[in-house]
Protein backbone atom coordinates (compact mmCIF):
# COMPACT_ATOMS: atom_id res chain seq x y z
CA UNK A 1 0.00 0.00 0.00
CA UNK A 2 1.55 3.60 -0.74
CA UNK A 3 1.18 6.10 1.90
CA UNK A 4 1.11 9.59 1.40
CA UNK A 5 2.83 10.92 4.69
CA UNK A 6 4.74 9.37 7.24
CA UNK A 7 2.66 10.80 10.32
CA UNK A 8 4.39 10.72 14.10
CA UNK A 9 1.94 9.95 16.76
CA UNK A 10 2.54 11.27 20.37
CA UNK A 11 1.80 9.27 22.50
CA UNK A 12 3.82 6.80 20.24
CA UNK A 13 1.80 3.95 21.38
CA UNK A 14 -1.51 5.12 21.07
CA UNK A 15 -3.73 3.05 18.84
CA UNK A 16 -6.74 4.99 18.65
CA UNK A 17 -4.02 8.21 16.77
CA UNK A 18 -2.94 5.19 14.62
CA UNK A 19 -6.17 4.70 13.48
CA UNK A 20 -7.34 7.77 12.39
CA UNK A 21 -3.89 8.79 10.68
CA UNK A 22 -4.27 5.17 8.48
CA UNK A 23 -7.96 6.08 7.71
CA UNK A 24 -6.87 9.50 6.07
CA UNK A 25 -3.94 7.12 3.96
CA UNK A 26 -1.10 7.93 6.05
CA UNK A 27 1.26 5.70 7.71
CA UNK A 28 1.49 6.25 11.19
CA UNK A 29 4.65 6.07 13.13
CA UNK A 30 4.56 4.27 16.04
CA UNK A 31 6.09 2.00 18.93
CA UNK A 32 4.24 -1.20 18.23
CA UNK A 33 5.86 -1.19 14.54
CA UNK A 34 9.21 -1.10 15.41
CA UNK A 35 8.37 -3.84 18.51
CA UNK A 36 7.19 -5.77 15.96
CA UNK A 37 10.30 -5.40 13.92
CA UNK A 38 12.23 -6.60 16.48
CA UNK A 39 10.44 -9.58 17.84
CA UNK A 40 10.34 -11.05 14.27
CA UNK A 41 13.74 -10.33 13.56
CA UNK A 42 15.95 -13.25 13.21
CA UNK A 43 19.00 -11.35 14.92
CA UNK A 44 17.52 -12.00 18.49
CA UNK A 45 18.75 -14.65 20.48
CA UNK A 46 16.33 -14.80 22.92
CA UNK A 47 13.03 -12.60 23.20
CA UNK A 48 13.59 -11.75 26.97
CA UNK A 49 16.46 -9.96 25.85
CA UNK A 50 15.28 -8.02 23.16
CA UNK A 51 18.41 -6.35 21.60
CA UNK A 52 21.28 -6.31 19.22
CA UNK A 53 24.59 -5.47 20.47
CA UNK A 54 23.89 -2.58 18.23
CA UNK A 55 20.86 -0.87 19.74
CA UNK A 56 22.72 0.73 22.81
CA UNK A 57 24.91 2.17 20.12
CA UNK A 58 21.91 3.67 18.27
CA UNK A 59 19.96 5.06 21.54
CA UNK A 60 23.03 7.20 21.88
CA UNK A 61 22.74 8.73 18.74
CA UNK A 62 19.77 10.72 20.63
CA UNK A 63 20.75 10.73 23.81
CA UNK A 64 23.69 11.24 26.03
CA UNK A 65 25.67 8.57 28.15
CA UNK A 66 24.68 10.24 31.06
CA UNK A 67 21.33 9.77 30.63
CA UNK A 68 19.15 6.95 32.12
CA UNK A 69 19.71 3.65 29.94
CA UNK A 70 16.01 3.33 29.78
CA UNK A 71 15.94 6.45 28.00
CA UNK A 72 18.60 5.97 25.45
CA UNK A 73 17.25 2.24 25.11
CA UNK A 74 13.56 3.53 24.35
CA UNK A 75 14.81 5.95 21.98
CA UNK A 76 16.77 3.16 20.21
CA UNK A 77 13.20 2.61 19.21
CA UNK A 78 11.60 5.69 18.78
CA UNK A 79 14.67 8.06 17.18
CA UNK A 80 14.56 6.30 13.90
CA UNK A 81 10.82 6.90 14.02
CA UNK A 82 11.63 10.72 14.39
CA UNK A 83 14.08 10.33 11.52
CA UNK A 84 11.02 9.73 9.26
CA UNK A 85 8.84 11.86 9.99
CA UNK A 86 7.32 14.18 7.38
CA UNK A 87 4.08 15.34 10.23
CA UNK A 88 3.62 14.66 13.59
CA UNK A 89 0.54 14.79 15.74
CA UNK A 90 1.37 15.53 19.56
CA UNK A 91 -1.33 14.96 22.16
CA UNK A 92 -0.59 16.77 25.62
CA UNK A 93 -1.56 15.78 28.38
CA UNK A 94 -3.35 12.82 27.38
CA UNK A 95 -4.42 9.85 30.19
CA UNK A 96 -2.12 6.61 30.80
CA UNK A 97 -4.51 4.62 29.17
CA UNK A 98 -4.71 7.05 25.65
CA UNK A 99 -1.16 5.57 25.35
CA UNK A 100 2.15 6.06 27.70
CA UNK A 101 5.26 5.30 27.26
CA UNK A 102 6.21 5.51 30.84
CA UNK A 103 8.99 7.86 31.14
CA UNK A 104 8.46 11.31 31.56
CA UNK A 105 12.39 12.06 30.50
CA UNK A 106 11.92 10.08 27.03
CA UNK A 107 8.59 12.01 26.36
CA UNK A 108 9.60 15.58 26.67
CA UNK A 109 13.39 14.20 24.37
CA UNK A 110 10.88 12.74 22.12
CA UNK A 111 8.32 15.72 21.90
CA UNK A 112 11.62 18.07 21.77
CA UNK A 113 13.25 16.35 18.63
CA UNK A 114 9.73 16.35 16.78
CA UNK A 115 9.57 19.84 17.13
CA UNK A 116 13.18 20.41 16.12
CA UNK A 117 12.54 18.64 13.28
CA UNK A 118 10.97 21.18 11.18
CA UNK A 119 7.84 19.06 9.67
CA UNK A 120 4.26 20.26 10.30
CA UNK A 121 3.52 19.78 13.59
CA UNK A 122 -0.23 19.59 15.29
CA UNK A 123 -0.35 19.81 19.29
CA UNK A 124 -3.38 19.23 20.39
CA UNK A 125 -5.14 19.04 24.37
CA UNK A 126 -6.59 16.11 25.42
CA UNK A 127 -10.13 16.40 25.37
CA UNK A 128 -12.16 16.35 28.82
CA UNK A 129 -15.26 17.04 27.62
CA UNK A 130 -18.04 15.53 24.32
CA UNK A 131 -17.67 19.19 23.04
CA UNK A 132 -14.15 19.14 23.25
CA UNK A 133 -13.49 15.32 21.81
CA UNK A 134 -15.12 16.71 18.70
CA UNK A 135 -12.97 19.46 18.17
CA UNK A 136 -10.05 17.40 18.81
CA UNK A 137 -11.18 14.61 16.69
CA UNK A 138 -11.98 18.02 13.33
CA UNK A 139 -8.81 19.24 14.30
CA UNK A 140 -7.06 16.08 13.69
CA UNK A 141 -8.58 15.00 10.27
CA UNK A 142 -8.11 18.98 8.77
CA UNK A 143 -4.15 18.43 9.79
CA UNK A 144 -4.44 15.18 7.96
CA UNK A 145 -6.17 16.42 4.92
CA UNK A 146 -3.81 19.67 4.80
CA UNK A 147 -1.00 16.85 4.39
CA UNK A 148 0.58 16.87 0.94
CA UNK A 149 -1.66 14.91 -1.77
CA UNK A 150 1.29 12.99 -3.41
CA UNK A 151 4.99 12.90 -3.02
CA UNK A 152 6.88 15.05 -5.19
CA UNK A 153 8.71 12.93 -7.65
CA UNK A 154 12.48 14.07 -7.54
CA UNK A 155 11.83 12.77 -3.65
CA UNK A 156 10.73 9.45 -4.76
CA UNK A 157 13.68 9.07 -7.35
CA UNK A 158 16.03 10.91 -4.25
CA UNK A 159 15.40 7.77 -1.86
CA UNK A 160 15.38 5.38 -5.00
CA UNK A 161 19.22 6.37 -5.59
CA UNK A 162 19.90 6.67 -1.74
CA UNK A 163 18.71 2.32 -1.18
CA UNK A 164 20.54 1.74 -4.75
CA UNK A 165 23.39 3.29 -2.97
CA UNK A 166 23.49 1.41 0.11
CA UNK A 167 22.83 -2.20 -1.62
CA UNK A 168 25.98 -1.23 -3.75
CA UNK A 169 28.24 -0.88 -0.45
CA UNK A 170 27.25 -4.18 0.84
Amino acid sequence: MSFLAKVFIYPINSLILADMVERFGHKPLTMMSQIREKVTNLSLDSPPINITPEDPKLGLKYAAIEVPAGVRGRMALIGPLIEQTEAAIIVENPPTDFGCVGCNRTNELTKYLVRSKGVPVLEVKYPESDEEARDFVNKIVAFLESLPKEKPEADEKAKDKEAAEKEGKK
